[in-house]
């Protein structure tokens, strides 16, 4: 192809000099994100393991007042444990 005058080369989708890819993303940029992954999964599962910790408590203290309703609060325990899921998941 014949270029004009001032006119720049034709180039293929999907390629960027050297310079521009590493101005636009320093050197320590996938420690960053990993670091944001890492600190989302250990909130959720810190939290999961509070939520579970205190939801057993309540169903301990109420299985021995009225044992019969024990079945109905295991709800809280199983939330608790999705939170941890989740949080695997957002991390991911």
């Amino acid at each position: 192809p014949v270029l004009r005058q001032g006119a720049l080369p034709p180039r293929r989708l999907g390629t960027m000099s050297a310079d521009l890819t590493l101005s636009l993303c320093p050197t320590y940029a996938p420690a960053l994100g990993f670091a944001g992954a890492m600190i989302a999964l250990v909130m959720a599962c810190v939290g999961s393991a509070y939520g579970t910790g205190k939801a057993a408590m309540g169903i301990s203290s109420i299985g021995v007042e009225q044992p019969e309703i024990v079945m109905k609060n295991i709800i809280p325990v199983v939330m608790a444990g999705v939170l941890g899921i989740y949080g695997l998941i957002i991390a991911v």
